[in-house]
């Protein structure tokens, strides 16, 4: 008999792939992963996905079906000496019964380049089949010689419908019923995340009395508050800032608000936000409308003093306000040009009407002649090699 602390997700956990929903593009009818494990021809993986899309049921799946040895393991818990014994076990397995070892590592992302290190000669050597797992863009968290030695395969969030199929599979188990406002929102709550809705469906049918057909009450008591995907130092943070900036720079405030709000409620830095604001009013709004940057820094100042929750307000006001301005990156592009020919050219001759004449020597040597305090717009300032050279085209 199943224990009853073990969550329902794992109870349910899918064998085969007959019994995986979604990821059709790797494990259906011509899946490069059904193909690989069909004609076990495997190579190390790293499974890049969301929560809840499958990575280690499919890890566990490509163990069972090739009839390799499984070794679980969490980067967070794991150390470069539990690498080296389970590699030692691998060697010794592979000698005296053939058989291969898969290393599932979960949250790869976690072990340092070091940690990643102590995988290459093994993986390359073909002592064991690593299958990394993470929610972070291994082109940033995974190593290069680890990356070329892989495939990566990409894992995307389930569709609503393969996680109604997924709550159904739970309720088969639960022996229970939910009526269709609760299956909905259920649905549309998990995000595409299947450990969510069945752990959601668990909680749910615990609250019931026996018998009791799940209402949406009693999913929306499980879920209390939904958590968001978003950590401050992966991918989900910088796409969301980005998303953020680019929405204010398409003058679209709806789209601004939405991304501010979901950089808040995943409990964001307000500072950061703001920051970001105070350098997009110079850069997108410029000299279109010069006083967005005292708005920006304002926000910034009332979040320094003023912090959450009431700041979220000095950030929606900010955010529609730059939303709204209209656009001119004349001065951002003018000054990078600049900054292009000072890099090419490195230091010029500055014109000697323009140096400052301290002494009677400096003078002498014509420092500062026939220097005029408000010449004719026309007239160059610039060294001899950029004279007539235009950066700010206003």
């Amino acid at each position: 008999m199943e224990s009853s602390s073990v969550p329902l997700a794992e109870k349910i956990r899918p064998v085969s792939l007959s019994q995986f929903f979604g990821q059709e593009h790797l494990v259906g009818k011509n899946g490069i992963l059904r193909k690989l494990i069909e004609k076990d021809q495997l190579v190390s993986l790293i499974l890049w996905g969301p929560p809840g899309s499958g990575k280690t049921t499919l890890a566990k799946i490509i163990a069972k079906t090739t009839h390799s040895h499984f070794v679980n393991r969490s980067a967070v818990t794991t150390t470069l000496e539990d690498v080296r014994k389970v590699v030692a076990e691998a060697k010794e397995r592979l000698l005296a019964y053939n058989q291969k070892t898969i290393f599932f590592l979960d949250e790869i992302h976690r072990f340092n380049k070091a940690q990643q290190d102590a995988f290459l000669p093994h993986v390359e050597a073909g002592t064991i089949i690593l299958i990394g797992a993470t929610t972070e863009n291994p082109s940033f968290e995974v190593i290069g010689p680890l990356l070329s030695r892989s495939r990566v395969l990409v894992l995307y969030p389930l569709d609503k419908t393969q996680v109604k199929k997924i709550i159904k599979r739970g309720l088969v188990f639960l022996k229970n019923k939910i009526d269709s406002k609760a299956e909905e929102f259920l649905t549309e709550a998990s995000g595409g995340d299947a450990r969510i809705a069945l752990n959601a469906l668990e909680v749910a049918s615990q609250l019931i009395a026996p018998k009791k057909k799940i209402g949406l009450s009693d999913i929306e008591e499980a879920f209390q508050k939904k958590s968001l995907i978003y950590d401050k130092a992966g991918e989900e943070h910088y796409n969301t800032i980005s998303a953020f900036i680019k929405s204010m720079r398409a003058s679209n405030p709806d789209a601004a608000l939405y991304y501010l709000a979901r950089m808040v409620e995943a409990g964001e830095d307000p500072l950061f936000i703001a920051r970001r604001m105070v350098i997009f009013a110079s850069e997108d709004i410029g000299m279109a409308q010069p006083t967005a940057l005292v708005v920006a820094n304002e926000v910034f100042r009332a979040c320094d003093e003023i912090g959450y929750p009431e700041c979220q307000i000095n950030l929606a006001h900010g955010t529609v306000y730059l939303a709204a301005a209209k656009k001119d990156r004349s001065s951002y592009n003018a000054y990078f040009e600049a900054l292009a020919d000072v890099q090419k050219y490195g230091n010029l001759p500055i014109p000697m009407n323009l140096r400052n004449a301290p002494t009677k020597l400096m003078k002498e040597l014509g420092y500062g002649k026939n220097y005029e305090r408000y010449p004719d717009k026309n007239v160059s300032l610039l060294p001899d090699k950029l004279k007539g050279k235009k950066y700010y085209l206003k």
